[in-house]
């Protein structure tokens, strides 16, 4: 049996509403919905156009603020001063790769205007290489799940090309996303935070989980 409509929310159309409940549904799996395409397009242009103030009250309840982005198709959830124990955790090695990638994607957008941030997992690889070359990177079997962990937050896209024969060939497209989830002032706020673990004294190991970002 299913729970009756809330009355605060009787005002939404009926033909919404099943739209609106996936829209919800959506933001909590995956922290984002990017409309750029198909079903989340859909989706997308009703929250933006129709439903912006229910689904801020929805979320404002658990203390997360819903942010519209106004260059790209994107609505992303960020936590309120981390309130609710709602920020995003992550491992030593997915730190790495989260560092790595932010980097790639500033220095990508400082050197021109461009509609998508664009690398190989293998151009990856070895920008971790030379942001942290006295750490011990991680191998394939870390890199893949981490990298699909990022894409079920809407951090990245990844894309294997019809003649790809390796996983080093799969193309990934850092999303603005991922600047919001760690948001720097500047590089050098990004340099400060990689010296606490090239010098060491981040002793976080590959299975303890620590806060870096708001997820």
């Amino acid at each position: 049996m299913s729970l009756p409509w809330p009355e605060h929310l009787e005002h939404i159309p009926q033909e919404d509403r099943e739209a609106f409940t996936e829209i919800l549904t959506r933001l909590l799996a995956h922290n984002a919905l990017i409309g750029d395409e198909g079903r989340e397009r859909q989706l997308y242009l009703l929250a933006r156009n129709d439903l912006g103030s229910e689904i801020e009250s929805y979320f404002a309840v658990i203390r997360m603020s819903v942010f519209f982005d106004p260059d790209a198709p994107i609505i992303q959830l960020r936590p309120m001063d981390n309130a609710g124990g709602l920020s995003g955790r992550f491992n030593k090695a997915e730190t790495l790769v989260l560092l790595t990638l932010w980097r790639c994607y500033h220095d990508i957008r400082m050197e021109s205007v461009t509609h998508g941030v664009f690398l190989s997992v293998k151009d990856l690889w070895e920008k971790l290489k030379i942001f942290f070359e006295d750490i011990q990177p991680p191998n394939e079997g870390q890199l893949k799940p981490i990298l699909q962990k990022f894409r079920r937050h809407r951090l990245i896209r990844m894309q294997r090309a019809n003649d790809a024969e390796t996983f080093d060939e799969v193309s990934l497209e850092i999303l603005p996303t991922l600047q919001r989830t760690i948001p720097f002032e500047d590089v050098t706020a990004w340099k400060d935070q990689c010296e606490l673990y090239r010098d060491g004294s981040e002793s976080s190991g590959d299975g303890e989980e620590e806060e870096v970002a708001s997820l």
